[in-house]
C-alpha cells in the first residue's frame, strides 16, 4: 500500500546527467527507493536533532564525502539529513493542515475556526499575516532568502529573488488566475505579462506565416503576382482591411464586425484560459512590492465562507521569518518485500510528506547519494497547481547571468551553493515537473 509498486511512470527518461534540472512545483510526498537500508534516518538522537536544527538556523554548509561507508554511525549524515527537514510556516495552527489550500475544504471542514464568525479575530489574524508577508519580502529583497510562496484557496504565488531562473530582479508567478484578478491587478496598476499565452501567440503567428509562405509559393506557380506572402493577415478590428470591400462596391452588404462583439470574443478568449495553467502571471522588478500591497489588501485572497473562511493563506519559507514557525517534514522508513521475477527481494525506502520545497528535493538527494552510494530512485508527488511554475517565462529570453555574481549575491540567502546553483539556472521542465527520478552510478535520469 505504501510503496505503490509497480510505479506507473512515463517511458520515455531522460538522458544521464550530472545533476537534475530544479523543479519549482510543490511536492506533497517523495518515496525514495535503494538497495541500501536506510536504518541511518533513524530514531536520531537528541543531539543529532539539537545540531541539525543549529545548523539549519546557522545555514551551515555540510559537504559529505561521494560514497559513506557506514551511514548509520556518521553523526554528520544524521545531523545534515534534520537540516534538510525544516520549513517555515505561517499561519501555524497545528490542528489544520495548512498545505495544500487549493481543494483542502474536505480536510479541513468539521475543524474548529473560532475565526470564521469573529470579524475582530480575522482582522488580528490579517494584521498577522501582513508583518509576517512584509518580512519575508524584505528578506527576498536583501537577497536574506532565496524564494517563498504565497498558497491562497484559490491560487499560488511564487516569490524568486534576484539572481534564481536567470532573472536579475524579483519575480513573481501567480497560477492559476482569472479574469476578475486580472483586472484587479491592472486595476492597481501592476504590470504583469501572460507568458504562456503569449508563448501560444508566437507560435500560432509563426505557423500561420508559414501556411502564408506555403499560400504565397502556390499562388507564384500559377502566376499570382502576390510578393512571397509578405502582406500582412487581415485583423478584424483594422477598418483599412476592409478597403478592398470599398473598391468592389459591396461595402454596405457585408457586415463588418463592429467593436462590441471583438470585445465579447476577447473576453470569452479571457474566461476560457480561467483555472488553467496557460492564466500564469508573470510580475517582475518594483511591480512585485506593488503586487505586494495589493495582495495585503486584497478581499478576494480570504475565503468569506466554507471551511477556510477567514483563514489567511499560507506563508512557506526555506529561511526563518518574522511571525514564521519552525516545522519539519516527516521522515520514516519503511522495509518491504516486493516480487522480483520469481522471487521476493528486499525493498528499502525512505517516505518524505509535507510540503516538500525546491531546496528540500536538492539537499535531499545530495544527502542520499552519499548514503546510498550513487544508487536511488524515488516517486515524486506533485501539488498539481504548482506544477506550471516549471515553465522558462522569458521564453529563452533571459540574460545568462554570471554565476560568480549569483553565488556572491546570495551567499546569505541559506542555501547550499550547489542548491543555489541549481536554482539559479533558467528552468526547463516546461508545464510539467518531476514524477520519477533515478540516480545510478552517481549519474541522475528522471521523466516528467
Amino acid at each position: 500500500k505504501d510503496l505503490h509498486l509497480p510505479v506507473a511512470v512515463p517511458e520515455v527518461p531522460s538522458s544521464a546527467r550530472r545533476e537534475f534540472p530544479a523543479d519549482w512545483s510543490i511536492k506533497t510526498r517523495l518515496l525514495f527507493m535503494s538497495p541500501q537500508p536506510f536504518t541511518w534516518a533513524e530514531h536520531l538522537k537528541a543531539q543529532e536533532e539539537a545540531q541539525g536544527f543549529a545548523q539549519h538556523c546557522r545555514a551551515t554548509e555540510t559537504n559529505l564525502p561521494q560514497s559513506i561507508q557506514e551511514p548509520k554511525l556518521s553523526t554528520e549524515l544524521r545531523c545534515a539529513f534534520q537540516q534538510s527537514l525544516v520549513y517555515w510556516l505561517h499561519p501555524s495552527l497545528p490542528w489544520l493542515q495548512l498545505f495544500p489550500r487549493i481543494g483542502a475544504d474536505r480536510k479541513i471542514v468539521g475543524k474548529a475556526s473560532p475565526w470564521s464568525q469573529d470579524e475582530a479575530l480575522q482582522q488580528v489574524l490579517m494584521s498577522d499575516w501582513s508583518v509576517s508577508f512584509m518580512s519575508l519580502y524584505n528578506l527576498l529583497k536583501a537577497k536574506l532568502c532565496p524564494y517563498f510562496y504565497v498558497c491562497t484557496y484559490q491560487f499560488t504565488v511564487l516569490f524568486r529573488a534576484a539572481g534564481l531562473v536567470g532573472s536579475d530582479v524579483i519575480t513573481a508567478v501567480i497560477s492559476p488566475t482569472t479574469r476578475g484578478l486580472r483586472e484587479a491587478m491592472r486595476n492597481e496598476g501592476i504590470e504583469f505579462s501572460l507568458p504562456l499565452v503569449e508563448e501560444g501567440r508566437t507560435r500560432k503567428q509563426k505557423n500561420s506565416e508559414v501556411n502564408l509562405e506555403t499560400k504565397a509559393a502556390n499562388s507564384l506557380k500559377v502566376g499570382n503576382d502576390m510578393e512571397d506572402g509578405e502582406e500582412p493577415a487581415p485583423s478584424d478590428d483594422d477598418d483599412e482591411s476592409f478597403s478592398w470591400l470599398e473598391e468592389m462596391g459591396v461595402q454596405d452588404k457585408v457586415k463588418k464586425p463592429d467593436a462590441i462583439s471583438i470585445k465579447l470574443r476577447k473576453e470569452k478568449h479571457e474566461v476560457q484560459m480561467d483555472h488553467k495553467p496557460e492564466s500564469l502571471a508573470l510580475v517582475k522588478g518594483t511591480n512585485t512590492f506593488t503586487l505586494l500591497n495589493f495582495l495585503i489588501n486584497c478581499k478576494s485572497l480570504v475565503a468569506v465562507a466554507g471551511p477556510q473562511a477567514g483563514l489567511p493563506p499560507t506563508l512557506l519559507s526555506p529561511v526563518a521569518f518574522r511571525g514564521g514557525t519552525m516545522q519539519t517534514l516527516k521522515a520514516r522508513s519503511i522495509n518491504a518485500k516486493a516480487r522480483v521475477h520469481l522471487a521476493y527481494e528486499d525493498i528499502f525506502s525512505l517516505e518524505i510528506v509535507g510540503p516538500v520545497m525546491p531546496h528540500s528535493l536538492h539537499s535531499l538527494t545530495m544527502l542520499l547519494k552519499a548514503a546510498q552510494r550513487g544508487a536511488f530512485s524515488a516517486v515524486l508527488y506533485t501539488h498539481e497547481p504548482t506544477a506550471v511554475f516549471n515553465a522558462n517565462l522569458d521564453n529563452g529570453r533571459a540574460s545568462a547571468l554570471n554565476k560568480e555574481t549569483v553565488h556572491k549575491d546570495l551567499t546569505g540567502c541559506g542555501l547550499h551553493p550547489k542548491t543555489l546553483e541549481q536554482l539559479s539556472v533558467c528552468p526547463t521542465l516546461g508545464k510539467a515537473s518531476i514524477r520519477f527520478l533515478e540516480m545510478k552510478d552517481y549519474a541522475y535520469t528522471w521523466k516528467s
